[in-house]
Order: C-alpha cells, then sequence, then structure tokens
C-alpha cells in the first residue's frame, strides 16, 4: 500500500530533528530562570556523589537513607550559608546606594590627599545605583521574590534526590541519548569533576581562607564594617587576578587617607604578604588534588558565566570553555583520524611481484 505522506524518509528525518530542536528551545525559554535549579543540582550531585558512592555502592546502606541525609547537608551546610552570605552583601550594598555619604566622605578624603577630583556626589549615586542594578539581576536572593527562590531550592533538591535514587538510569539516559563516544563522554565527565572541584570545592576553600584573613586584618586595624567587608572578599576571591586586594586594598587607602600611616601600611604588608601568597600556596596545594584549571579559562569563564547563569555561574562558565576545549580536541582528534583512514583507502594496492621468467 502506498504512503499518503507527501515527504520523503529524509525530509521526515530532517523535520523531525527540527521538532525536537524547537521543542528543546520552548522548554529552555519556559523554564527561563528555573534553570538554575537543575544546573545546580548537576554541581551539587558532583560535589555530593563521591559520598553517596562510598555509603551505597561500597557499604551498601540505604539508597533513600543516604540521599535524604545528603539533602539535608546540602541545604543546611551549603545552600543556608551561601544565601545568607548573598543576602548580607546586596542588602548591605542597597545601603550605601541610599545612603552615599559614607561613600563621599572617603572620596573627598582621598582627593585632600592627592589633590584630584574624582567625581561628584550625582555620579557617586548613580554609579553606586547601577552596581546595585546589576548585583540584583545576577545574584538571586530572597529580596527578588520568596516564592521564586523557594521553588528554585526546591526544584534543585527534588532534582538532585532523583539523580541520586535513580543514578543508574539517569547516567544509562545520557549514555544513550548525548551524541558522543564512550571516550569524549569519559572526557567530558573528567572536564565537569576537575572544573567542579577547582572552582567549588577548591576555590571556595581558598575564598573563606582569604575571607576570613580579611576579615581579621579589618577589625586588628580598625575598619569599620570588618564582617561585611570580609563576606565581600569571599565573592571576590573567585575572581583570578583580582582577588581579595579588590577589599583590603581600597581599606589600605582609606586609612591612610585619614591619615593613619601606620594601619594603612599594616594592612597593605599583611595583604601582600599573607593573603595573597596564601591564595598562590593553596592553590599549588589544591591543584593536584582538585583539578587543575589555567586561570585564564576561569577568568572568562566567570564573565561568561556571570553574565548568562548569575553567581552560578562562577561555576558554569569555566564548565562551559572546559567543555568547549574537549570538543575541540575530540573534532581534532576524529577528524586525523578520518583523514588517515581515507588516505589508507586511496593509497594505490602494491603491484604483485614479478615472477622469475623460467627457462625456455
Amino acid at each position: 500500500m502506498a504512503s499518503d505522506t507527501i515527504y520523503t524518509p529524509r525530509q521526515q528525518y530532517v523535520l523531525l530533528i527540527v521538532c525536537l530542536v524547537g521543542l528543546t528551545a520552548l522548554i529552555l525559554l519556559g523554564l527561563g530562570s528555573y534553570i538554575t535549579a537543575f544546573l545546580g543540582a548537576g554541581v551539587l550531585y558532583v560535589v555530593l556523589r563521591p559520598w553517596f558512592a562510598a555509603l551505597v555502592h561500597r557499604r551498601n546502606w540505604s539508597r533513600q537513607l543516604v540521599t535524604a541525609g545528603l539533602l539535608v547537608f546540602a541545604f543546611v551546610v551549603i545552600i543556608l550559608p551561601f544565601t545568607g552570605l548573598v543576602l548580607m552583601l546586596v542588602n548591605r550594598i542597597r545601603l550605601y546606594a541610599q545612603d552615599t555619604s559614607q561613600i563621599m566622605h572617603v572620596l573627598h578624603l582621598v582627593e585632600q590627599k592627592t589633590g584630584y577630583q574624582f567625581t561628584t556626589e550625582n555620579n557617586v549615586r548613580d554609579l553606586v545605583q547601577q552596581v546595585v542594578t546589576w548585583l540584583s539581576t545576577r545574584i538571586p536572593s530572597l529580596a527578588s521574590g520568596l516564592l521564586h527562590f523557594m521553588v528554585v531550592i526546591g526544584l534543585m533538591l527534588f532534582t538532585l534526590y532523583f539523580m541520586f535514587v535513580q543514578e543508574e538510569a539517569f547516567l544509562r539516559g545520557l549514555r544513550r541519548y548525548l551524541p558522543f563516544r564512550a571516550s569524549t563522554l569519559q572526557e567530558l565527565g573528567d572536564a565537569l569533576r576537575n572544573t567542579v572541584n577547582a572552582n567549588v570545592l577548591g576555590q571556595a576553600l581558598i575564598a573563606l581562607v582569604q575571607a576570613l584573613l580579611t576579615t581579621f586584618t579589618l577589625q586588628i586595624f580598625g575598619v569599620q564594617d570588618a564582617l561585611f567587608w570580609g563576606t565581600l572578599a569571599f565573592f571576590t576571591a573567585f575572581i583570578p587576578v583580582l582577588g581579595t586586594p579588590l577589599v583590603w586594598g581600597p581599606a589600605a587607602v582609606l586609612k591612610l587617607a585619614q591619615g593613619q600611616v601606620g594601619q594603612g601600611v599594616g594592612i597593605l604588608l599583611v595583604g601582600v604578604i599573607v593573603i595573597i601568597n596564601i591564595d598562590n600556596l593553596l592553590r599549588i596545594v589544591l591543584a593536584k588534588r582538585m583539578g587543575d584549571i589555567h586561570p585564564l579559562i576561569t577568568l572568562a569563564g566567570v564573565v561568561l558565566g556571570v553574565e548568562l547563569f548569575g553567581i552560578l555561574g562562577l561555576v558554569m562558565g569555566p564548565l562551559l570553555l572546559s567543555y568547549l576545549i574537549v570538543l575541540v580536541g575530540v573534532f581534532e582528534r576524529e577528524n586525523r583520524s578520518r583523514k588517515r583512514l581515507q588516505h589508507k583507502r586511496s593509497k594505490p594496492l602494491p603491484a604483485p611481484p614479478k615472477l622469475p621468467l623460467l627457462p625456455e
């Protein structure tokens, strides 16, 4: 019986791909800001999976019980403290945006010492307001909506629960539906693990140590709101090259502008000798154990990731660049193999050896 369709098999195949791409795009567009919940679940899965594997696969503990414990741990130890830091940062910056007198006082002191006028109060207020607006769009917090925050956290934990409980089916689905060979999937998995280890575990540990040192240093040398500036140092520590000098550097300049030379020099000495060097030392120690990511990839990835995913882009941005590098390497290797195969096929077969002439 003849088919009633007007499409050829090839056209049907192309239209099927178009439908799949279109539906995927609509789903991603509909998820909108909630896509960060799935990305966050993937990051937490990589972080917590070694514990899950040790307790479930090696010691044969209850899968549901271990998963519930890991979810509670992630919420209490990771999500709540990080959310508190974000709220503290955003709320304090908004206070500075509403009252710029403290910032103008510092600028006037610097202007008096240097003899140069930097800006006017209106310009400072506009600049601070732009910073607050940018942070509000990049950093999710309770201020942007309690319902949205609860939905994102709930969706992330819900996704993480099924990633652990149905781990085998989840991994089998990735291997089946991702259009990559087994070796490529292994490389992508290694890139994901190295990036998460370097930019979540390793960098978070480095940022925490630097934030504590910055807080203690500013507290010892009499800087007001040392806890807030230490919290800000935790986030700036994720920025390669710049890092915590963005915090203790201006604090030292402020002390010098106020005529407190000893305190200003003390902050600079501790910052340069201790805080910066502890960063370099920890990076060397942790790079071998938690993944070694090139600083340029981290810097470009952070700029890209924060613009696309907000605060979660601190991890997702370097991961995207790492995946790009892996896929380029896979493409280069596959293309080289294909060229070698074509060269072997096009190479003419050797002529059969000539038989010696028989004597007549």
